[in-house]
């Protein structure tokens, strides 16, 4: 069955087509420094992402380290607060003891005085 010559004439156009985009063709003068500069731009923002990715990653360890120290600083305050505060209580019984020493010494003499 021969093809119908409207679809002989649509091949040729298309093969001549096809041959005219698939022919050789010299680049542009400006091709080369255009790819050159991009590869440049491109080169230079992963750099920069880089440094930005770097600069993050410091400032959260600074941030953590000093949470971390902040922290640290205020347990210890605390222990002392603490210790401060067990010390006055000793005190304030050796004080209270010494106090009711005495009260019973004089309460011991007093009985005996009575009692003679």
């Amino acid at each position: 069955m021969p093809e119908p010559p409207e679809s002989i004439h649509q091949i040729t156009e298309f093969e001549r087509e096809l041959r005219q985009n698939l022919a050789r063709r010299p680049a542009p003068p400006s091709l080369k420094r255009r790819i050159l500069e991009a590869r440049t731009r491109h080169r230079t923002a992963r750099f920069r992402n880089r440094i930005v990715l770097w600069q993050r990653l410091a400032a959260s360890l600074v941030l953590a380290a000093s949470l971390g120290g902040g922290y640290a600083w205020h347990h210890v305050q605390q222990q002392r607060k603490g210790e401060e505060a067990r010390r006055q209580v000793f005190t304030a019984l050796r004080i209270t003891n010494r106090a009711l020493n005495e009260m019973n010494a004089r309460l011991a003499a007093h009985d005996r005085a009575a009692n003679e």
